[in-house]
């Protein structure tokens, strides 16, 4: 995972998105049958591609939303419109994957903006993860110093405050390319807009992270 403070230019970030792309035809392949069967009613393809596409579905929800009754709605919602509209997806267009999270970003932003607020947070034990570029949850503290659990504590109620002030897009850019491993490209395609544009995002949400933690990070 490239640190959402670094621009991902680096020759191991392009060879690590070259060989996901070897691997994408055939996992596409395989999903274009599997959709298609659920399409026909097929219970037991649903379940299969439910159960392989939930986790990370329930974790971008989660990270926008933050309230645990209404990520349980909204993840539901988004398993059940690939049940009731696994016609829609064109495999040549786009992986089921990011067919998938734009389906949940679209479901979360409709509420964020019904409800007229923005207050996720990470998941428990994932809050350094934006701030310092590791990849995947940290470890947890039990065993560690109580001057280092309670600057993490301190960089997690930063950090959360930090992503509840980000824009909407420039928030799920930055859930999408740093939480969840979409390519630059899947979440310009998530959140309908441009790989220029996406950037841009990025940017600007690191930028305004920099500043907002610059005095917990220090």
């Amino acid at each position: 995972m490239v640190s959402p403070f670094q621009r991902d230019g680096s020759r191991a970030e392009h060879a690590r998105r070259g060989s996901l792309r070897q691997l994408n035809p055939p996992v596409r392949a395989e999903e274009a049958l599997l959709v298609s069967r659920i399409a026909a009613g097929d219970r037991l393809a649903f379940r299969d591609l439910a159960e392989r596409h939930a986790p990370a579905l329930g974790r971008y929800i989660a990270r926008m939303l933050g309230s645990s009754a209404e990520v349980e709605d909204i993840h539901q919602e988004t398993l059940l419109r690939l049940w009731t509209q696994a016609d829609r997806w064109r495999p040549e267009i786009a992986a089921l994957s990011t067919w998938l999270h734009r389906i949940a970003h679209n479901l979360c932003i409709d509420h964020l903006r019904r409800a007229s607020r923005l207050v996720g947070e990470p998941e428990d034990g994932e809050i350094e993860s934006l701030a310092n570029g590791v990849s995947g949850p940290v470890r947890e503290v039990g065993d560690a110093d109580p001057d280092h659990a309670l600057g993490q504590h301190r960089l997690g109620d930063q950090l959360r405050d930090a992503l509840a002030t980000l824009p909407e897009r420039q928030r799920s850019a930055l859930i999408l390319c740093h939480y969840q491993g979409l390519s630059n490209r899947d979440a310009a395609e998530v959140l309908d807009v441009s790989v220029d544009a996406l950037e841009s995002l990025l940017a600007r949400a690191r930028r305004k992270l920099r500043l907002l933690l610059a005095d917990v990070t220090s």
